[in-house]
Protein backbone atom coordinates (compact mmCIF):
# COMPACT_ATOMS: atom_id res chain seq x y z
CA UNK A 1 0.00 0.00 0.00
CA UNK A 2 0.98 3.47 -0.28
CA UNK A 3 1.82 5.61 2.94
CA UNK A 4 3.61 9.08 3.59
CA UNK A 5 6.84 8.32 5.13
CA UNK A 6 9.19 10.36 7.13
CA UNK A 7 12.71 10.30 5.81
CA UNK A 8 14.28 12.80 7.98
CA UNK A 9 14.18 16.50 8.95
CA UNK A 10 12.22 18.43 6.78
CA UNK A 11 11.88 15.39 4.19
CA UNK A 12 8.64 13.39 3.66
CA UNK A 13 7.83 10.71 0.49
CA UNK A 14 4.97 8.86 -0.62
CA UNK A 15 6.26 5.23 -0.31
CA UNK A 16 5.52 1.56 -0.98
CA UNK A 17 5.10 0.07 2.82
CA UNK A 18 3.74 -3.36 3.47
CA UNK A 19 -0.11 -3.70 4.14
CA UNK A 20 -0.93 -3.80 8.38
CA UNK A 21 -2.46 -7.37 9.21
CA UNK A 22 -4.37 -8.36 12.42
CA UNK A 23 -1.66 -8.81 15.26
CA UNK A 24 -3.74 -9.27 18.12
CA UNK A 25 -7.55 -10.78 18.99
CA UNK A 26 -8.30 -6.95 19.58
CA UNK A 27 -7.35 -5.52 16.46
CA UNK A 28 -9.41 -4.07 13.40
CA UNK A 29 -7.94 -2.82 10.17
CA UNK A 30 -9.54 0.22 8.64
CA UNK A 31 -9.56 1.48 5.58
CA UNK A 32 -8.87 5.22 5.52
CA UNK A 33 -11.11 7.50 4.01
CA UNK A 34 -9.72 10.87 5.25
CA UNK A 35 -6.49 11.74 7.82
CA UNK A 36 -5.24 15.28 8.42
CA UNK A 37 -1.92 17.07 8.90
CA UNK A 38 -1.75 18.62 12.21
CA UNK A 39 0.60 20.95 14.11
CA UNK A 40 2.39 18.23 15.72
CA UNK A 41 3.30 16.70 13.37
CA UNK A 42 5.74 19.88 12.50
CA UNK A 43 7.39 18.86 15.53
CA UNK A 44 8.69 15.71 14.03
CA UNK A 45 9.14 17.02 10.84
CA UNK A 46 11.88 19.54 12.62
CA UNK A 47 13.69 17.15 13.90
CA UNK A 48 12.12 18.18 17.93
CA UNK A 49 10.95 15.05 18.58
CA UNK A 50 13.03 11.87 18.79
CA UNK A 51 13.19 8.30 17.65
CA UNK A 52 12.14 8.72 14.24
CA UNK A 53 12.99 6.59 11.83
CA UNK A 54 13.76 6.73 7.87
CA UNK A 55 10.74 4.87 6.55
CA UNK A 56 8.29 5.54 9.68
CA UNK A 57 4.51 6.25 8.73
CA UNK A 58 3.15 9.31 10.18
CA UNK A 59 -0.11 10.99 10.96
CA UNK A 60 -2.55 10.52 14.10
CA UNK A 61 -5.65 11.40 12.87
CA UNK A 62 -7.95 9.67 10.64
CA UNK A 63 -11.74 7.94 9.80
CA UNK A 64 -12.38 5.33 7.26
CA UNK A 65 -14.01 2.12 7.21
CA UNK A 66 -13.53 -1.31 8.96
CA UNK A 67 -12.28 -3.81 6.66
CA UNK A 68 -10.80 -6.84 8.76
CA UNK A 69 -12.35 -7.53 12.26
CA UNK A 70 -9.93 -9.90 15.51
CA UNK A 71 -12.27 -12.55 16.78
CA UNK A 72 -12.56 -10.93 20.00
CA UNK A 73 -13.48 -7.80 18.58
CA UNK A 74 -16.97 -6.74 19.77
CA UNK A 75 -18.27 -3.43 18.74
CA UNK A 76 -17.38 -3.07 15.32
CA UNK A 77 -17.87 -5.04 12.01
CA UNK A 78 -16.64 -4.97 9.11
CA UNK A 79 -18.10 -1.81 6.78
CA UNK A 80 -18.53 0.39 9.79
CA UNK A 81 -17.62 4.10 9.13
CA UNK A 82 -15.49 4.49 12.55
CA UNK A 83 -13.32 7.80 13.72
CA UNK A 84 -10.27 6.50 15.73
CA UNK A 85 -8.78 8.27 18.92
CA UNK A 86 -5.24 9.80 17.78
CA UNK A 87 -4.38 7.94 21.56
CA UNK A 88 -4.52 4.47 21.90
CA UNK A 89 -6.21 3.29 25.10
CA UNK A 90 -6.45 -0.75 26.20
CA UNK A 91 -9.31 0.22 28.44
CA UNK A 92 -8.19 -2.36 31.67
CA UNK A 93 -5.26 -0.30 33.46
CA UNK A 94 -5.55 2.04 36.26
CA UNK A 95 -5.05 5.01 33.95
CA UNK A 96 -7.51 4.23 31.01
CA UNK A 97 -10.25 2.85 34.08
CA UNK A 98 -9.65 6.62 35.23
CA UNK A 99 -10.75 8.18 32.06
CA UNK A 100 -6.93 9.09 31.51
CA UNK A 101 -6.55 7.28 27.74
CA UNK A 102 -3.12 8.77 26.56
CA UNK A 103 -1.31 7.70 29.72
CA UNK A 104 -2.07 4.48 29.15
CA UNK A 105 -0.10 1.67 31.30
CA UNK A 106 0.33 -1.04 28.21
CA UNK A 107 0.23 0.67 24.75
CA UNK A 108 3.65 2.07 24.09
CA UNK A 109 5.85 -0.27 23.60
CA UNK A 110 8.98 1.74 23.73
CA UNK A 111 8.50 2.72 27.74
CA UNK A 112 12.19 3.10 27.97
CA UNK A 113 12.67 6.39 25.80
CA UNK A 114 9.90 8.44 27.85
CA UNK A 115 10.48 6.89 30.90
CA UNK A 116 14.12 8.87 30.15
CA UNK A 117 12.60 12.00 29.33
CA UNK A 118 9.66 12.47 31.70
CA UNK A 119 9.60 10.13 34.51
CA UNK A 120 7.35 7.70 32.92
CA UNK A 121 5.61 6.83 29.95
CA UNK A 122 2.57 8.03 28.24
CA UNK A 123 0.01 5.66 25.99
CA UNK A 124 1.30 5.13 22.36
CA UNK A 125 0.02 6.84 19.48
CA UNK A 126 -0.21 6.58 15.54
CA UNK A 127 2.60 7.61 13.47
CA UNK A 128 4.46 9.45 16.06
CA UNK A 129 8.18 8.28 16.64
CA UNK A 130 9.26 5.11 18.54
CA UNK A 131 9.20 6.78 21.73
CA UNK A 132 5.62 7.07 21.49
CA UNK A 133 5.37 3.03 20.63
CA UNK A 134 6.64 3.15 16.94
CA UNK A 135 3.05 2.57 15.36
CA UNK A 136 2.47 2.67 11.87
CA UNK A 137 0.74 6.33 10.89
CA UNK A 138 -2.42 7.28 9.34
CA UNK A 139 -1.23 9.01 6.24
CA UNK A 140 -1.97 5.50 4.31
CA UNK A 141 -4.21 3.67 2.93
CA UNK A 142 -5.21 1.01 5.72
CA UNK A 143 -4.38 1.36 9.06
CA UNK A 144 -4.33 -1.52 12.19
CA UNK A 145 -6.28 -0.03 15.42
CA UNK A 146 -4.92 -2.14 18.74
CA UNK A 147 -8.24 -2.30 21.04
CA UNK A 148 -10.34 -0.88 18.65
CA UNK A 149 -13.38 -1.46 20.99
CA UNK A 150 -12.05 1.76 22.94
CA UNK A 151 -10.17 3.66 20.21
CA UNK A 152 -12.54 3.40 17.27
CA UNK A 153 -15.93 5.04 17.53
CA UNK A 154 -19.25 4.26 14.71
CA UNK A 155 -20.04 7.91 12.80
CA UNK A 156 -23.87 8.25 12.80
CA UNK A 157 -25.33 8.71 9.71
CA UNK A 158 -26.07 12.16 9.57
CA UNK A 159 -22.42 13.20 9.94
CA UNK A 160 -20.56 13.25 7.04
CA UNK A 161 -16.56 12.04 6.66
CA UNK A 162 -15.05 15.30 6.51
CA UNK A 163 -17.02 16.44 9.86
CA UNK A 164 -16.12 13.08 11.66
CA UNK A 165 -12.45 13.25 10.66
CA UNK A 166 -12.31 16.36 13.10
CA UNK A 167 -13.54 14.50 16.17
CA UNK A 168 -10.05 12.28 16.01
CA UNK A 169 -8.19 14.47 17.98
CA UNK A 170 -8.15 18.25 16.85
CA UNK A 171 -12.06 18.32 18.23
CA UNK A 172 -11.57 16.22 21.35
CA UNK A 173 -7.73 17.85 22.00
CA UNK A 174 -9.70 21.74 22.32
CA UNK A 175 -12.52 20.33 24.21
CA UNK A 176 -10.00 19.13 26.79
CA UNK A 177 -8.85 22.05 27.83
CA UNK A 178 -11.03 23.84 28.23
CA UNK A 179 -12.94 21.40 29.97
CA UNK A 180 -9.87 20.40 32.63
CA UNK A 181 -8.73 24.24 31.78
CA UNK A 182 -11.86 24.64 34.49
CA UNK A 183 -13.98 26.11 32.29
CA UNK A 184 -17.47 27.44 33.73
CA UNK A 185 -20.78 29.46 33.20
CA UNK A 186 -19.27 33.41 33.03
CA UNK A 187 -15.55 33.07 32.78
CA UNK A 188 -13.62 35.03 30.51
CA UNK A 189 -11.22 32.57 28.17
CA UNK A 190 -8.08 33.17 26.31
CA UNK A 191 -7.29 30.91 23.93
CA UNK A 192 -3.25 31.44 22.37
CA UNK A 193 -3.49 29.59 18.80
CA UNK A 194 -6.53 29.70 15.74
CA UNK A 195 -4.97 26.51 14.56
CA UNK A 196 -7.79 23.80 14.50
CA UNK A 197 -7.11 22.87 18.15
CA UNK A 198 -7.33 26.40 18.91
CA UNK A 199 -10.33 27.03 17.32
CA UNK A 200 -12.11 23.99 18.99
CA UNK A 201 -10.89 24.93 22.46
CA UNK A 202 -12.52 28.28 22.03
CA UNK A 203 -15.91 27.04 20.78
CA UNK A 204 -15.84 23.91 24.26
CA UNK A 205 -15.05 26.99 26.30
CA UNK A 206 -18.37 29.17 24.71
CA UNK A 207 -20.57 25.73 24.87
CA UNK A 208 -19.30 25.29 28.67
CA UNK A 209 -20.53 28.12 29.27
CA UNK A 210 -18.00 31.04 29.30
CA UNK A 211 -18.99 34.17 28.64
CA UNK A 212 -15.91 35.92 26.27
CA UNK A 213 -13.61 33.96 24.50
CA UNK A 214 -10.80 35.76 22.61
CA UNK A 215 -8.48 33.43 20.21
CA UNK A 216 -4.99 34.89 19.81
CA UNK A 217 -3.14 34.62 16.77
CA UNK A 218 -1.38 36.73 13.51
CA UNK A 219 -2.74 35.20 10.43
CA UNK A 220 -5.51 36.85 8.96
CA UNK A 221 -7.21 34.22 7.19
CA UNK A 222 -7.33 32.04 10.73
CA UNK A 223 -8.55 35.05 13.11
CA UNK A 224 -11.69 35.28 10.13
CA UNK A 225 -11.72 32.18 10.79
CA UNK A 226 -12.48 31.98 14.29
CA UNK A 227 -14.82 35.41 13.60
CA UNK A 228 -17.10 33.59 11.26
CA UNK A 229 -16.84 29.73 12.15
CA UNK A 230 -16.36 29.77 15.88
CA UNK A 231 -17.75 33.23 17.25
CA UNK A 232 -15.09 34.13 19.31
CA UNK A 233 -13.46 37.54 19.54
CA UNK A 234 -9.91 37.47 18.41
CA UNK A 235 -6.62 39.64 19.17
CA UNK A 236 -3.87 39.93 16.64
CA UNK A 237 -0.89 39.45 18.63
CA UNK A 238 1.18 41.31 15.73
CA UNK A 239 -0.55 44.30 16.29
CA UNK A 240 -1.03 44.71 19.96
CA UNK A 241 0.39 44.14 23.49
CA UNK A 242 -1.42 40.89 24.06
CA UNK A 243 -1.37 41.35 27.62
CA UNK A 244 -2.68 45.32 27.45
CA UNK A 245 -5.55 43.94 25.48
CA UNK A 246 -6.34 41.07 27.95
CA UNK A 247 -7.08 43.63 30.89
CA UNK A 248 -8.38 45.95 28.72
CA UNK A 249 -11.03 43.59 27.67
CA UNK A 250 -11.34 42.41 31.24
CA UNK A 251 -11.51 45.23 33.37
CA UNK A 252 -8.00 45.13 34.55
CA UNK A 253 -8.29 41.41 36.19
CA UNK A 254 -7.09 39.27 33.13
CA UNK A 255 -8.99 36.08 31.48
CA UNK A 256 -10.29 33.48 34.17
CA UNK A 257 -9.21 30.53 32.07
CA UNK A 258 -5.80 30.79 29.60
CA UNK A 259 -5.45 28.01 26.89
CA UNK A 260 -2.36 28.22 25.40
CA UNK A 261 -2.98 25.68 22.04
CA UNK A 262 0.45 26.71 19.80
CA UNK A 263 3.69 24.46 21.24
CA UNK A 264 7.02 23.79 21.47
CA UNK A 265 7.68 25.53 18.34
CA UNK A 266 5.87 28.96 19.24
CA UNK A 267 6.32 32.70 17.12
CA UNK A 268 6.72 35.75 18.62
CA UNK A 269 8.51 38.86 18.01
CA UNK A 270 11.56 40.74 19.55
CA UNK A 271 14.69 39.75 21.72
CA UNK A 272 13.04 36.92 23.54
CA UNK A 273 11.64 35.01 20.03
CA UNK A 274 15.86 35.03 18.80
CA UNK A 275 17.33 34.37 22.34
CA UNK A 276 14.93 31.00 22.03
CA UNK A 277 15.45 30.33 18.63
CA UNK A 278 18.64 30.18 19.23
CA UNK A 279 18.83 28.25 22.27
CA UNK A 280 16.43 25.64 20.39
CA UNK A 281 18.47 25.14 17.49
CA UNK A 282 21.27 24.49 19.43
CA UNK A 283 19.03 22.22 21.51
CA UNK A 284 20.36 24.24 24.81
CA UNK A 285 16.71 23.95 25.34
CA UNK A 286 14.14 21.38 23.54
CA UNK A 287 11.14 24.05 23.23
CA UNK A 288 10.31 27.81 22.17
CA UNK A 289 8.10 28.70 25.32
CA UNK A 290 7.03 32.29 24.99
CA UNK A 291 3.12 31.59 24.04
CA UNK A 292 2.76 29.54 27.44
CA UNK A 293 4.85 32.40 29.30
CA UNK A 294 2.62 35.11 27.82
CA UNK A 295 -0.34 32.96 29.31
CA UNK A 296 0.89 32.56 32.57
CA UNK A 297 1.64 36.56 32.40
CA UNK A 298 -1.94 37.33 31.01
CA UNK A 299 -3.98 35.01 33.89
CA UNK A 300 -5.71 36.62 36.45
CA UNK A 301 -5.20 36.06 39.68
CA UNK A 302 -5.95 32.98 41.42
CA UNK A 303 -6.59 31.30 37.52
CA UNK A 304 -5.96 28.54 35.17
CA UNK A 305 -3.66 27.72 32.61
CA UNK A 306 -3.57 24.79 30.44
CA UNK A 307 -0.65 23.63 28.16
CA UNK A 308 -2.76 22.11 25.34
CA UNK A 309 -0.23 22.77 22.48
CA UNK A 310 2.77 19.27 22.15
CA UNK A 311 6.23 20.02 24.55
CA UNK A 312 8.74 17.05 24.45
CA UNK A 313 11.31 18.29 26.83
CA UNK A 314 13.03 21.28 28.59
CA UNK A 315 12.07 25.33 28.54
CA UNK A 316 14.20 28.48 29.75
CA UNK A 317 12.59 31.43 31.32
CA UNK A 318 9.42 29.54 32.34
CA UNK A 319 7.72 32.74 34.97
CA UNK A 320 7.40 30.28 38.36
CA UNK A 321 7.56 33.04 40.16
CA UNK A 322 4.00 34.38 38.32
CA UNK A 323 2.85 31.19 38.89
CA UNK A 324 3.31 30.81 42.43
CA UNK A 325 2.47 34.17 43.38
CA UNK A 326 -0.38 34.50 41.69
CA UNK A 327 -1.90 31.20 42.63
CA UNK A 328 -2.21 29.77 39.36
CA UNK A 329 -3.19 26.11 38.32
CA UNK A 330 -1.06 24.44 35.88
CA UNK A 331 -2.37 21.80 33.95
CA UNK A 332 -1.29 19.79 30.60
CA UNK A 333 -2.14 16.54 28.73
CA UNK A 334 -2.22 14.83 25.80
CA UNK A 335 -5.84 14.44 24.92
CA UNK A 336 -8.06 11.63 26.46
CA UNK A 337 -10.19 11.31 23.55
CA UNK A 338 -12.29 8.16 24.70
CA UNK A 339 -13.69 10.50 27.16
CA UNK A 340 -15.23 12.60 25.03
CA UNK A 341 -15.68 11.32 21.40
CA UNK A 342 -19.19 10.04 21.84
CA UNK A 343 -20.54 13.07 23.53
CA UNK A 344 -19.05 15.41 20.82
CA UNK A 345 -20.35 12.98 18.32
CA UNK A 346 -23.71 14.04 19.47
CA UNK A 347 -22.97 17.38 19.58
CA UNK A 348 -21.93 17.16 15.82
CA UNK A 349 -24.94 15.65 14.92
CA UNK A 350 -26.91 18.37 16.75
CA UNK A 351 -24.53 21.07 14.85
CA UNK A 352 -23.73 22.56 18.00
CA UNK A 353 -20.10 22.72 16.55
CA UNK A 354 -18.29 22.90 13.60
CA UNK A 355 -15.28 21.61 12.19
CA UNK A 356 -15.39 20.51 8.32
CA UNK A 357 -14.03 24.51 7.37
CA UNK A 358 -10.62 22.99 9.23
CA UNK A 359 -10.25 21.23 5.99
CA UNK A 360 -8.76 24.27 4.11
CA UNK A 361 -6.96 21.58 1.48
CA UNK A 362 -7.87 18.35 0.21
CA UNK A 363 -5.69 16.57 -1.70
CA UNK A 364 -4.58 13.21 -2.43
CA UNK A 365 -2.48 11.15 -0.22
CA UNK A 366 0.11 11.46 -3.70
CA UNK A 367 0.11 15.36 -2.78
CA UNK A 368 1.30 14.76 0.92
CA UNK A 369 4.64 16.56 0.63
CA UNK A 370 3.59 19.08 -1.44
CA UNK A 371 0.60 19.24 1.56
CA UNK A 372 3.35 19.32 4.61
CA UNK A 373 4.96 22.36 2.77
CA UNK A 374 1.60 24.54 2.97
CA UNK A 375 0.56 23.55 6.24
CA UNK A 376 4.23 24.24 7.96
CA UNK A 377 4.41 27.79 5.56
CA UNK A 378 0.90 28.63 6.32
CA UNK A 379 0.83 29.33 2.66
CA UNK A 380 -2.83 30.06 0.64
CA UNK A 381 -4.83 29.98 3.94
CA UNK A 382 -3.66 26.61 4.76
CA UNK A 383 -5.04 25.44 7.89
CA UNK A 384 -4.86 21.46 7.75
CA UNK A 385 -3.65 19.67 4.57
CA UNK A 386 -6.55 16.67 4.63
CA UNK A 387 -5.70 13.69 2.23
CA UNK A 388 -7.60 11.42 0.38
CA UNK A 389 -5.65 7.89 0.30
Amino acid sequence: MKALCWEGVNKLAVERVPDPRIQNAHDVIVKVRYTTSCGSDLHLLDGYIPAMEAGDVIGHEFMGEVVEVGPEVAKHQVGDRVVVVSFIGCGSCWYCDHDLWSLCDNTNTNPGITQALWGQDPGGIYGYSHAMGGFMGSHAEYVRVPFADHGAFGVPEEIDDLTALFASDGLPTGWMGADLGGVGPGDTVAVWGAGGVGQMAARAAMLLGAEQVHVIDRLPERLAMVETHIGAATIDYSATDVGAELRERTGGRGPDVCIEAVGQEAHTYGPEYIYDKVKQQLRLENDRPPAIREAVMACRKGGSVFALGVYAGLVDKFPLGALMNKGLTLRGAQQHGQRYVPMLLERLSRGEISTSHLATHVLSLDEGPRGYDLFKNKEDGCVRAVFRP
